[in-house]
């Protein structure tokens, strides 16, 4: 369904607002307990009396990533992999330029999920056979990452420059990797807070945007990267590694997935610096770290 709108306006949380706004009018929802949980890649609200949750999407370029979202959402759920679960509404909705899925909500009285979960979740997830028809993307490792690159306005030319080439370097060193490992289906941010742990005790998989079908060692990357940024364990990470089955740090091609995510996590972060002072300064800290290698990293999580 499609609401036709002016050009969309700059993703900041006063329009991710008035897109929530509309969408619930469109699709017949009550907005007015409506809560921002996340700013990032999207928007998410939650809706506590409608138990729904509202993810919008920053423009109409990611499209055919909202259609997948919901498509692969089905094929999990057919295929007995607990996961997130679309409403019942035609997806996705457009409104305001801006691609916006609907969720059912779910609760995560559970507590948090530890990387012994994710660890099998992937596992399963990795293992299981895809269907011809869901027709997943080839996995592009750094997709949207020279977008946000050359549209940041907070960059100065010589920062800009260093970024786009630091981008074609990876590009390039990624595209020359010997994968150990069969290619799959992968989640393409798996991380722990991509879990939900429900009351019951289940591990329910969220966030399928980055959705493809790639090599493995990609996911397990993501918890690798986080460990060496000391966002864990020594322990929990070892514990991640012995329960999927392969270490991938232990891989000579880790390097490479390593800094292609510090790139990732930064220009991430960037897309935000106008919305939050602390968000500023970390985004500083980690470019600054892209730039000087050999400094130690000291990044905070957001």
């Amino acid at each position: 369904m499609t609401v036709f709108q002016s050009a969309a306006a700059p993703f900041t949380s006063q329009e991710a607002q008035a897109t929530l706004q509309e969408a619930c009018r469109v699709a017949g929802l009550a907005s007015e307990d409506a809560r921002l949980i996340r700013l990032g890649e999207n928007a998410l609200f939650v809706l506590a009396s409608e138990h729904v949750v509202v993810r919008i999407a920053r423009s109409l370029d990611v499209l055919d990533d909202t259609r997948k979202e919901v498509a692969v959402a089905a094929w999990l759920h057919e295929a007995g992999l607990p996961a997130a679960r679309t409403t019942h509404h035609p997806q996705p909705l457009v409104v305001r330029d801006r691609p916006v899925t609907l969720w059912r909500f779910i609760d995560s009285g559970g507590g948090a999920a530890t990387l012994t979960d994710l660890a099998e979740v992937l596992r399963a997830l990795h293992r299981m056979p895809v269907p011809e028809d869901l027709a997943l993307p080839q996995l592009d490792i750094l997709g949207r990452v020279s977008e946000r690159i050359s549209s940041a306005s907070v960059l100065t030319d010589q920062e800009r420059q260093f970024l786009l080439t630091r981008y074609q370097q990876l590009q390039t060193a990624y595209e020359a990797l010997h994968f150990p490992l069969a290619a799959c289906a992968v989640h393409g941010d798996a991380h722990s807070d991509n879990l939900i742990k429900t009351t019951e005790g289940a591990v329910v998989l969220i966030d399928f945007e980055r959705f493809a079908f790639g090599p493995p060692e990609t996911d397990l990357a993501v918890t690798a990267i986080e460990h060496s940024l000391g966002w864990g364990t020594r322990a929990e990470y070892d514990q991640f590694a012995e329960r999927y089955g392969f270490d991938v740090v232990a891989w000579e091609g880790y390097p490479v997935l390593r800094d292609i995510n510090e790139l990732k996590m930064t220009t991430w972060l960037m897309q935000n610096v106008n919305e939050d002072e602390d968000i500023a300064r970390e985004f500083r800290n980690r470019l600054f770290c892209l730039q000087n290698p050999d400094e130690p990293r000291q990044w905070r999580a957001f």
